[in-house]
C-alpha cells in the first residue's frame, strides 16, 4: 500500500508539472488533480478487467502484471490451482471409495428421507432385482414387495436385521433353494438410510446340515445302543442256555462293531475336513491299491452272500497316483464295498483302472445290482443319505461311505462320476487329474 500511494503521488506530480509548464504556475493544482483522476481511471479499468475475468472464467486470469492488481490476480490464480488440486484429489478418493463398495460381496443402497434410491452398488441390484441406474429416485418399497421387508423398512426399528428370499435373478442357482438375504438398515445424516444386504444362503444351509447331521448321528447311534441295552438286560434277568447266550453275544458284537464303524467313519470325515490338502510328492502304485481292494472285497463278499460275487480286477496300464495313500485306499475300497453290499449274491462286480487319452486316470467300479433311480443320484454323497435304509443296516453300511469318497476326491482334485440304470446296475468312477497320474514304466526308466 505505501508503494501504491507513492506511485499515485509521483504520477500526480508528473501530470501537475506538465500542466504547470503549459498553463503556468498558477494552475499547478489543476495538473495534479488531472493526474489523480487519470490514475484512478486507469486503476478502475484494471479492477474492472479482473472482475470481468473472474465472472466469466477464472482460469483465464492474466499472468502477473505490474501493480497491486497484478499481484492480486497472481494470488487468486495460485489459490484456484490449489483448490482445483484438492477437488481433483477428493474426486479420486470418492471414485476409489465407490469402486471399493462396488467390489464388495455385500449389497449397499443409500436412501433419501422419503425412502428413494440415491445410489446402490451392483451387488444389491442383482440381489434385489432392481436396476442400479434406471431405478434411481424410485421408492425401494415399491420395487421390493416382500411383506416382511416392507414392514421392516417402514417400522424405523432397525435394531435387528430381516431375512427374506432374494427377489432378483441372482437367486437362480443350480440348487433348487432360493437365495436367502439378510437385510440391515442403518440411519445416517438425519432421516437418510443405508441398507446393507448379505447372502446368507450358505450359512443357513450349513446350519440345516449341522442340525440334520446331529439328528442323524444321534439316530444311528441310538439304534445299536438300544439293541445292546436290551440284550444286556436279557442276559442279566433271564436264565439262558449256552446256545442262546452265544446267539445274544453274537448279536451284541454285531451292534458294537456297527457303532465302532460309524465312529471311525465320523472321525475320518472330521480328519478330512480339518487337514491340509495332500501333497503331490508322494506316489503309490495303482496295482498295489487294487490288490488291497481285492482282498477286502473278496472277504466282504464271502461274509455277506453265501454264493459270493463274481469279482474281476483289471489294470489297463501300470500307473502311479500321487496323494495320501490311506485316503486313496479308503476311497477305492468304499466304492467297491458299496457295490458288493448292494449287489445280490451271484452278481458281478468289475473293478478297472485305465489311462484316458488326455492323461487322466480313471478308477471305476461297475456292478449288476438293482440300480439307482435318477432322482437319488444327486444326493448320494450326502451324509447318512440312503435309498434303502433297511438294506443298508442289514449289510453294515453307515451312510457315510460316499461322503468320504467325495471329500477324498475333492482333496485330490478328482471327479466322482455316477451312472446308474434301474434294473441294470451302476457304475461309480473316480477320474484323477493328469497332474496326479504317471506311468510306472516311465519312472522305472528314469531311475535306471
Amino acid at each position: 500500500m505505501p508503494f501504491r500511494v507513492a506511485t499515485f503521488l509521483i504520477a500526480s506530480l508528473l501530470v501537475g508539472a506538465g500542466a504547470t509548464a503549459l498553463l503556468g504556475w498558477r494552475y499547478w493544482w489543476l495538473g495534479a488533480w488531472l493526474g489523480a483522476v487519470l490514475w484512478l481511471v486507469l486503476d478502475a479499468w484494471r479492477a474492472e478487467r479482473l472482475l470481468r475475468v473472474l465472472r466469466n472464467d477464472a482460469a483465464g486470469l492474466p499472468s502477473r502484471g505490474p501493480g497491486v492488481w497484478g499481484e492480486l490476480s497472481e494470488r487468486i490464480r495460485k489459490l484456484l490451482r490449489e483448490r482445483e488440486q484438492q477437488t481433483r484429489q477428493a474426486e479420486e478418493r470418492l471414485q476409489e471409495f465407490l469402486a471399493a463398495i462396488q467390489a464388495s460381496p455385500n449389497g449397499v443402497i443409500l436412501l433419501d428421507e422419503q425412502g428413494r434410491i440415491e445410489w446402490c452398488n451392483q451387488t444389491a441390484a442383482n440381489q434385489l432385482g432392481i436396476h442400479a441406474e434406471r431405478d434411481l429416485l424410485q421408492h425401494l418399497a415399491n420395487l421390493v414387495r416382500d411383506p416382511a421387508f416392507v414392514a421392516y423398512l417402514a417400522s424405523w426399528n432397525y435394531s435387528r436385521d430381516v431375512v427374506i428370499d432374494a427377489p432378483g435373478p441372482a437367486q437362480v442357482h443350480q440348487r433348487s433353494h432360493p437365495m436367502r438375504l439378510s437385510v440391515q438398515v442403518h440411519p445416517y445424516a438425519g432421516n437418510r438410510r443405508m441398507l446393507l444386504t448379505r447372502d446368507i444362503t450358505a450359512l443357513e444351509q450349513a446350519e440345516a446340515m449341522r442340525r440334520d447331521f446331529v439328528a442323524n448321528v444321534s439316530h444311528e447311534i441310538r439304534t445299536p445302543l438300544t439293541v445292546l441295552a436290551g440284550f444286556v438286560e436279557t442276559l442279566q434277568n433271564l436264565p439262558l442256555d449256552a446256545n442262546e447266550r452265544a446267539r445274544y453275544l453274537s448279536l451284541m458284537s454285531q451292534q458294537s462293531h456297527r457303532m465302532e464303524t460309524l465312529v471311525n467313519d465320523l472321525l475320518t470325515l472330521s480328519r478330512l475336513e480339518g487337514s491340509a490338502a495332500p501333497s503331490g510328492n508322494q506316489w503309490v502304485r495303482v496295482r498295489a491299491l487294487l490288490a488291497q481292494c481285492e482282498d477286502e472285497g473278496r472277504g466282504l463278499s464271502g461274509r455277506l452272500a453265501p454264493l459270493g460275487h463274481r469279482l474281476s480286477f483289471e489294470v489297463g496300464a501300470e500307473s502311479e497316483l500321487s496323494g495320501a495313500t490311506t485316503e486313496l485306499q479308503s476311497a477305492m475300497s468304499n466304492l467297491l464295498s458299496n457295490a458288493i453290499r448292494y449287489t445280490p449274491g451271484g452278481g458281478e462286480v468289475a473293478v478297472s483302472w485305465r489311462l484316458l487319452p488326455d492323461g487322466r486316470g480313471e478308477y471305476a467300479v461297475r456292478d449288476t445290482g438293482p440300480g439307482i433311480a435318477a432322482e437319488h443320484i444327486p444326493r448320494l454323497t450326502e451324509r447318512f443319505y440312503r435309498i434303502d435304509r433297511s438294506r443298508s443296516r442289514e449289510t453294515g453300511g453307515t451312510g457315510l461311505g460316499l461322503a468320504i469318497v467325495k471329500h477324498i476326491a475333492q482333496r485330490h482334485g478328482a471327479e466322482l462320476r455316477i451312472e446308474s440304470t434301474v434294473g441294470k446296475g451302476s457304475r461309480f468312477a473316480l477320474v484323477f487329474p493328469a497332474s496326479r497320474v504317471r506311468e510306472a514304466r516311465v519312472l522305472a526308466k528314469s531311475s535306471a
